[in-house]
């Protein structure tokens, strides 16, 4: 079943591959040889792209709404039946449907771009990966519902088939906005603000088997923690020499939880910097960092990772603990007390096996403490 959906506003600009001057210091296509489809790199895997720590590149990702099997496998088919001309079809991700497969029954949905090498990243390290500008590639997305899949699997879809919501991209004064029908087929519609983000972002896991792409961990992936708009920065622990980054399922928009299992899904482009963070200053920094940790304008964000998520609950608890004793020097008791006053726990998303909840920490609440490191530096002096 495919949703009808208004009417696109096709001024509005396609970003095909090396088509618009880009930002970054380097330019990575989503050409089929830099991308993988279904899995994310392992430590065997080698990279599409070598950088040195500092370095900004902009990335192209393509959106595997649109060329799944259950789609067709033909974007040009499948966008065409929605009203979008041939040229506002991205030449990646024909090129992708085209020339790679996967197996549905074991390999995830997404596409990633990737690996990029970053010299002198080593195990113990902190990749610090900042999203300096996210451009929508396309004026339109997608919002999925598939059998078995979802926060109401089984309840919901309830048709045959599986749901996909082709959804509008219109220009307001406030900026883009995605814009849904009231009803199948009805005049009126409904608008909310896009605010797109890469919904993965990870390094490759030290194992010589690549993981599946939906499940993400402490290499990052698949984690869907919206706050990762322009401005934010992701920390991850490197695994393997080279730390062996990638970036994509893109999205334009997501509420937490992305209950129904995509949110508006669509391709992005990219800039990004990366920077090695050694061992010893990640640690002075945040403490031991075994998972996700983002960094926005106003907050710091430990994250908590399991398939159940009152655990993934707990974690997260417990990683915001471990980074506030070791940032701020709280006795773990006062530490504990603050997060209950003071900090929101949010469920990132419960539809990718794995679920995720993040913790926001103002960081504006600690102005006043000195810091552990700080302290110390001035009883040396």
């Amino acid at each position: 079943m495919t949703a009808d959906r208004p009417a696109f506003d096709l001024s509005l600009p396609v970003l095909q591959p090396r088509q618009e001057e880009v930002d970054g210091e380097r330019y990575l296509s989503a050409a089929p040889q830099n991308v993988l489809w279904g899995r994310l790199p392992c430590a065997t895997d080698h990279a599409v792209l070598e950088i040195l720590s500092g370095e900004t590149v902009t990335i192209d990702t393509v959106s595997h709404e649109g060329i799944l099997e259950d789609q067709g496998k033909d974007p040009l088919a499948y966008f065409g039946a929605h009203g979008v001309p041939a040229e506002a079809v991205l030449d990646d991700a024909i090129a992708i449907a085209s020339a790679l497969s996967r197996d549905p029954g074991h390999d995830g949905p997404h596409v990633v771009t990737g690996p990029i090498r970053v010299t002198d990243a080593r195990p113990g390290d902190l990749l610090r990966i900042t999203v300096l500008r996210l451009e929508p590639r396309v004026p339109y997305g997608v919002i999925s519902n598939r059998h078995g899949k979802g926060a109401l699997a089984g309840e919901l879809p309830r048709s045959a088939g599986p749901v996909s919501v082709f959804t509008a991209v219109a220009q307001r004064p406030t900026g883009l906005v995605g814009v849904l029908p009231v009803h199948e087929g009805g005049p009126a519609l409904v608008e909310f603000p896009l605010e797109p983000f890469l919904g993965t972002m990870g390094v490759a896991v030290a194992d010589a088997e690549r993981p599946h792409s939906v499940p993400p961990g402490a290499h990052g992936g698949n984690i869907d923690i919206k706050l990762l708009t322009e401005g934010a920065t992701l920390y991850l622990p490197v695994q393997v020499p080279g730390a062996l980054a990638y970036v994509g399922d893109p999205h334009f928009a997501q509420g937490d939880g992305e209950v129904a299992l995509t949110a508006m899904e669509a391709s992005l482009r990219a800039t990004l910097r990366f920077d090695v963070v050694p061992r010893a200053e990640a640690l002075s920094e945040f403490g031991e960092v075994l998972g996700p940790l983002i960094r926005t304008p106003e907050y710091l964000v430990p994250t908590g990772l399991d398939p159940d998520l009152d655990v993934a609950m707990r974690n997260c608890v417990r990683a915001a603990l471990g980074l506030i004793r070791a940032r701020w020097g709280l006795d773990e008791h006062l530490a504990y007390a603050y997060l209950s006053a003071a900090t929101d726990f949010d469920i990132s998303q419960v539809v990718d096996i794995v679920c995720g909840v993040h913790a926001r920490i103002r960081e504006s609440d600690f102005a006043r403490v000195d810091r552990p490191a700080a302290r110390e530096s001035e009883e040396i002096v």
